[in-house]
């Protein structure tokens, strides 16, 4: 076959070189219009523009709308090290015209803008995402790398968490109620609250102040009082709202309007976390428990580092942590998290408020009051009532009525609300208990750790386990704290032969809890012991052996006192 000449060779070399010279001037002219002619945040403003044209209803507003700029806009703020250019493509957060515009022409809803201005806050502060960047993805932060992508708009509230932290929240039940006692005693027929309410013509005090925001404005603590007077005092009576109100529901409305911060969604979320005990092994802002990692910060984690092996669907954080909630172990393997049982709806409302755990370090003069309350004077952010410190911290283990809980692995918690118990464990042993915990176990000394509970909190909580059960204190022992003086011989023998199975050979805790505890020695008087053994825990397998049943004869008191004795015999001297 003959070869090519040489000038047939070349006359393809040089095709060839022009063909990819025009390839690059062509890619380069297309970069070029790319970036300067048809960017996406250039036609996003022509589009603008001409909605500002239509809206225009006189020749002023037509030329104000041909005057509007196609260029970048941004908001430069030196103080918080941001460049945010949101509002180029989003140039209408602040315009009331374009409530009813899709995005990303609509206004910014709600009334957030009144204290948030664009160019005071910028729009990452609270939305995260990438405030330099000019096309949607980047922007975003949908894009590899990029270690804060935006929070999603159902989650938008969680942004608040950047730089609130709002304070006294109670638990769900808590709320309910104070929701509940706003709507039986008509308080929204003057007011209004979270922009629901409806105003009574011809009722006086119609027009009484918006509630949402009270619990960080503040309100008249004397304001019941002055309702009644304001009543008394006018003619005919003053409306509905205005009916006697008893204390406790007195206090279930001002712990519910304490709550009223302006972001009704993740304070009911975070109110949901305060009623299933997740402070119980987790610690949130340095309180609560150190079973389970630190949540301080995990809405600030990065999908990018994190592993999705076992997570369908999209690798967001938001997507993380909803699937953790459903399946702890499954996630992440190994976990000792227990499978809570939790409907959508709570598990949606648990992951708003970790995606709120985040942490923006801003200027004295931008911090919020709340963020100062609980850094500066150490106010909590859960409410100090003995229900809601009882669901914050004890509910996950002991059941949200007390009834104690059983999880897959892991060792019985008691029913500290049983009835057989709190007749005879009077509340010193109680407080005992929670203030030193059980060594050893999964319940910590909640009054000596840091990030514990006040001694106050503790008495609130003891006070509480009362009120649950309707039961008073037993009577004070008029026994000296050790008086029993029984075989310990003897005891040994029966101790392996009845109580063993269910609390180990050497009291190390299976079924039932551990006797060979040093605290539980040490606060358990003899007196709490041989009436527990007496009596029992009724639903549970611990059974009276004051009578006989088909497992087990009945018991003298001289035995029960042997078995205590040598119970005691574990006890450190």
């Amino acid at each position: 076959m003959p070869s090519a000449s040489p000038d047939s060779l070349d006359r393809r070399v040089k095709w060839g070189l022009l063909l990819a010279s025009l390839a690059t001037v062509a890619l380069l002219i297309y970069s070029v219009l790319a970036e300067c002619v048809w960017p996406q945040w250039r036609m996003l403003r022509a589009q603008y523009a001409q909605i500002l044209k239509a809206k225009a209803t006189d020749d002023r507003g037509r030329a104000l709308a041909e005057q509007f700029e196609a260029t970048i806009q941004q908001n430069v703020l030196p103080a918080l090290h941001t460049v945010d250019r949101c509002i180029t493509c989003h140039p209408a957060v602040d315009d009331p015209r374009m409530a009813g515009e899709k995005q990303p022409f609509r206004t910014h809803p709600g009334d957030f803008l009144r204290l948030h201005q664009p160019d005071t806050y910028g729009c990452t502060a609270c939305h995260a995402g990438q405030g330099r960047a000019t096309e949607q993805a980047a922007a975003h932060g949908d894009v590899e790398f990029w270690p804060s992508p935006m929070i999603p708009a159902r989650y938008a509230y969680a942004g608040c968490g950047s730089c609130h932290t709002h304070v006294l929240v109670p638990s769900q039940a808590v709320l309910r109620r104070g929701r509940d006692a706003i709507a039986r005693y008509g308080c929204l027929a003057c007011h209004t609250l979270d922009g629901g309410g409806v105003k009574l013509p011809g009722v006086a005090g119609a027009a009484g102040p918006d509630l949402s925001q009270v619990g960080a404005t503040g309100y008249d603590a004397g304001w019941y009082e002055k309702h009644v007077a304001r009543a008394a005092n006018a003619d005919g009576g003053n409306g509905p709202s205005l009916r006697p109100i008893g204390e406790p529901a007195r206090a279930d409305l001002s712990r519910f309007l304490a709550s009223r911060v302006g972001a009704p969604s993740l304070v009911e979320a975070k109110a949901l976390f305060h009623s299933l005990g997740c402070r119980g092994c987790h610690k949130v802002n340095g309180v609560g428990g150190k079973e389970g990692p630190d949540l301080s910060r995990v809405g600030e984690k990065d999908p990018g580092r994190m592993d999705f092996t076992h997570v369908p669907g999209e690798p967001t954080l938001a997507n993380w942590l909803a699937e953790h909630f459903r399946r702890p172990a499954a996630v992440v393997p190994g976990s000792q998290m227990p499978v809570l049982g939790l409907t959508e709806e709570q598990i949606d409302g648990l992951t708003l408020y970790m995606l709120s755990l985040r942490h923006s370090s801003i200027p004295e003069t931008y911090q919020p009051k709340d963020r100062i309350r609980a850094e500066r004077f150490g106010e909590r952010e859960f409410a100090t009532d003995g229900e809601t410190l009882y669901s914050t911290f004890c509910a996950a283990c002991h059941g949200a009525s007390g009834q104690g809980m059983r999880y897959p692995g892991l060792p019985v918690s008691p029913a500290i609300a049983s009835p057989d118990f709190l007749a005879v464990a009077a509340d010193a042993f109680i407080a005992h208990t929670v203030q030193h915990g059980r060594p050893g176990r999964r319940m910590p000394a909640w009054g000596e750790k840091e990030g514990g509970l006040r001694p106050q909190e503790i008495q609130a909580i003891v006070a509480y386990l009362r009120s649950m059960s309707g039961l008073a204190a037993p009577e004070p022992d008029r026994q000296p704290a050790r008086w029993v003086k029984g075989d310990t011989t003897a005891g040994n023998s029966l101790f392996a032969t009845y109580c063993a199975s269910c609390h180990g050979a050497t009291g190390q805790g299976a079924e039932g809890p551990a006797l060979n505890n040093t605290v539980l020695l040490a606060s358990a008087s003899d007196t709490y012991l041989t009436e527990t053994i007496r009596r029992g825990r009724r639903g549970t397998v611990m059974a009276g052996f004051e009578k006989p049943s088909t497992v087990h004869p009945a018991l003298t008191p001289s035995e029960i006192e042997s078995i205590v004795s040598y119970i005691r015999t574990w006890e450190t001297p």
